[in-house]
């Protein structure tokens, strides 16, 4: 019951639903592009001819662009207009400024765009959903104290005392994703396109899947959270289905959330207690977030002869089941025995997208469809259409997952397959690489079908806004919260709620006590990471030739960590070590495996295997999916910044004397002219001044990996 008593008079305002339709006009735009690209990249892996031998879009490139494209263009420009529109409802305030509201979505989309120019030409940290670079993080985190700035700014002109859930969620988005964004994102510049990260090897791997889990966490799951908890009550009429179950729901998600990460890196050298504690918060992240699927589904009771009619709602039921579905797949993915055969392999990129799709792309619809017709005051434009789009892409997305689940399950039983002697029954990794092409042809097409999906979406709203008409001077009245009375609130909880920088103050505390029990002694202490002394830097020509590497997303095909495992010991070698990787910034373990491990490929294959395979992977091992990289024979190294790319190095720890840095030109020249010899004595069409090229300084890189710690199985063929 409502205790509040009003005096006083009532204040006028309106809304800035203005910026709510900019915000989503780009998500519609942004999330095309976004699809295009997962499509592109999906036929590029079933066929290698379709990366058309340019250097800009290769999988390596694209891949990352695709994946920022989604997450940060597509899913954030609705998440911006999601909050923007319902917390001005939920608070009875306009927001707090709007030049800061036009400056986050310009700002906004110029990061979007910078990061379509630079991702494409290689400019990247090398860090998976933080591949950009210094100037531009930067630039997020002036646009996200903005974003910050413009949503406190209006709590604090609310007219409401107490805050809704949905607004418990923002908050804690906007204060985790600030600090999961600094912390990742430290390195020192070594140009104004090149940074390398101040953590390195096992500290690296550690920071960045305690960023990676938690920006799916903070970024993809609790403002879509918020939003559910006020568009679904909207869309169904009905009130939220429990108000304690919200509250177990948040506190519960936020505070254990932010542990998750090391599920990442089970089977690493990451010290043993951070791997089985991410592993036990991970398990027990499935009850919170089944919490939130059964209140936002139990919200629609009652009304699912609606949900059968109504494309809002059908799209906001089935986002809340695949919500489920994921949730349940994510904690059972961490427990190690299934992680053992999970890890690396496609079945972890079915699980992503039926989040991503089956979640966020499904409730993004919904928004929109409850959106569009309110912010341009008519009706859809055809429910007929909003069915087919979501028939076709939900079929789309059910190919995408059971492609990748076979793809997945048969990728581990052949990795891990020994005969009766203890040998390996698929010595020859591209064996399996042949075996599960097929799946990445039912992939591109379930992709294809989502993306048809989204065209029709487009067209949809389209003809939607078009047939009708926005008005924006609509006056609402409300009294100010100093003139409501403060009501006895009946829990500590409901009081809690009027004390929103408490609130904030208390979100801070729950994500922080995780994040420092995990990273504060990995990244302090030496205890786990001791200094092997065969391990040495990286000579100036193999530092050139990883950045090489780096530009390419070679890390996002191939690994760089032997596990544990007897069939990965057997293919690869030796287990690795934490202290192989204390030079490694930033370090380079992937998360799948399309091409075989690296760790210990170095001295495995001659010069000139390298050299053949870079320039023609399919003659030298036949089957393969990896694209051509003509343009690394005709580039030239760039020397230029070799010198402050060591001296950065040095300040980050790795032991280069100032001689070496000051010869290191000379140095790395000396070695790729010693390489390119050696490659004409063994053909003598290769020519003298190749010793200038940039697949010299891959090679060198290529030829150092794992020579200083373990041995080199021979179970591979170097010919076929």
């Amino acid at each position: 019951m409502d205790t509040r008593t009003r005096t006083g008079k009532l204040e006028t305002f309106s809304y800035d639903d203005q910026i709510v339709r900019w915000f989503m006009i780009a998500t519609v735009i942004w999330g095309a592009v976004a699809m295009l690209l997962g499509v592109t990249i999906a036929f590029q892996m079933a066929n290698w001819k379709l990366n058309f031998g340019l250097q800009w879009i290769t999988f390596g490139r694209l891949r990352p662009l695709h994946t920022n494209a989604a997450i940060f263009a597509f899913c954030g420009n609705a998440i911006f207009g999601g909050v923007y529109y319902s917390t001005q409802r939920l608070l009875k305030a306009r927001l707090f400024n709007d030049f800061l509201s036009k400056f986050h979505f310009w700002g906004w989309q110029a990061i979007i765009v910078l990061a379509a120019i630079t991702l494409p030409l290689g400019i990247t940290t090398g860090k998976e959903y933080a591949e950009l670079e210094w100037p531009i993080d930067i630039l997020i985190t002036v646009l996200w104290v903005v974003f910050a700035v413009n949503f406190f700014g209006t709590i604090i002109r609310r007219r409401e005392r107490h805050i809704y859930v949905g607004i418990w969620f923002y908050i804690a988005t906007i204060i985790t994703v600030a600090v999961l964004h600094i912390v990742n994102s430290l390195g020192l510049p070594v140009s104004l396109t090149k940074s390398y990260s101040i953590y390195s090897g096992v500290q690296d791997a550690l920071v960045q899947w305690w960023y990676g889990h938690n920006a799916v966490a903070f970024f993809l799951t609790t403002p879509f959270l918020g939003l559910m908890y006020y568009f679904v009550p909207k869309a169904a009429n009905r009130p939220v289905y429990s108000y304690r179950l919200s509250i177990i729901h948040f506190w519960s998600l936020v505070f254990i959330y932010i542990w998750a990460g090391p599920h990442h890196l089970l089977y690493t050298t990451l010290p043993e207690w951070a791997q089985t504690l991410g592993m036990v918060f991970s398990v027990a992240l499935w009850m919170p977030s089944w919490g939130g699927m059964i209140n936002g589904l139990l919200t629609l009771r009652g009304v699912w002869n609606k949900v059968r009619t109504e494309p809002t709602l059908r799209f906001m039921a089935t986002s809340l089941t695949f919500y489920g579905m994921s949730t349940f797949e994510g904690p059972l993915l961490s427990i190690k025995s299934i992680n053992s055969i999970a890890h690396f392999t496609d079945w972890i990129p079915g699980h992503v997208h039926s989040g991503t799709i089956g979640w966020n792309y499904m409730f993004i619809s919904g928004i929109l469809y409850f959106l569009i017709p309110k912010l341009w005051n008519t009706v859809i434009y055809s429910k007929k259409i909003a069915n087919m789009q979501f028939w076709t892409s939900t079929i789309g997305l059910v190919l995408y997952i059971m492609s990748m689940w076979v793809a997945g399950i048969t990728q581990s039983l052949m990795w891990r397959a020994l005969d009766e002697s203890g040998h390996l029954v698929y010595p020859n990794f591209i064996e399996t690489v042949i075996r599960i092409v097929p799946m990445y042809w039912v992939r591109a097409f379930g992709g294809s079908l989502i993306f048809i999906s989204f065209l029709l979406m487009i067209y949809n709203l389209f003809k939607t806004a078009k047939k009708g008409k926005t008005n924006d001077s609509i006056i609402y009245e409300a009294y100010p919260m100093d003139e409501l009375s403060k009501e006895h609130p009946t829990t500590a909880h409901r009081k809690l709620e009027g004390m929103p920088v408490i609130f904030a103050i208390l979100s801070l505390l729950a994500i922080l006590v995780g994040s420092a029990v995990e990273l504060v002694p990995s990244i302090l202490s030496h205890q786990y990471v001791m200094k092997i002394e065969s391990v040495k830097p990286y000579t100036p020509l193999e530092l050139l030739g990883r950045d090489i590497y780096v530009r390419e997303g070679c890390y996002l095909c191939h690994s760089q960590t032997v596990r544990p495992i007897p069939h990965e010991v057997l293919r690869y070698g030796k287990a690795s070590s934490a202290g192989e990787f204390v030079y490694d910034h930033p370090f380079q373990w992937g998360s799948k495996r399309t091409g075989p491990d690296l760790a210990r490929v170095g001295k495995k294959y001659s010069n000139l295997w390298h050299y053949r395979h870079f320039a023609r992977p399919q003659e030298v091992t036949a089957g393969s999916i990896m694209p051509r990289y003509e343009w690394l024979y005709e580039q030239k190294l760039d020397y230029s910044q070799l010198a402050k790319k060591m001296s950065v190095m040095q300040t980050l720890g790795v032991p280069y004397s100032e001689q070496e840095i000051a010869e290191g030109v000379t140095t790395a020249q000396a070695q790729a002219k010693s390489i390119v010899d050696e490659l004409a004595g063994q053909n003598n069409a290769i020519l003298p001044e190749m010793a200038n090229r940039e697949i010299i300084s891959l090679i060198a890189y290529m030829q150092r990996l794992g020579v200083d710690f373990g041995s080199i199985p021979e179970t591979e063929e170097v010919n076929p």
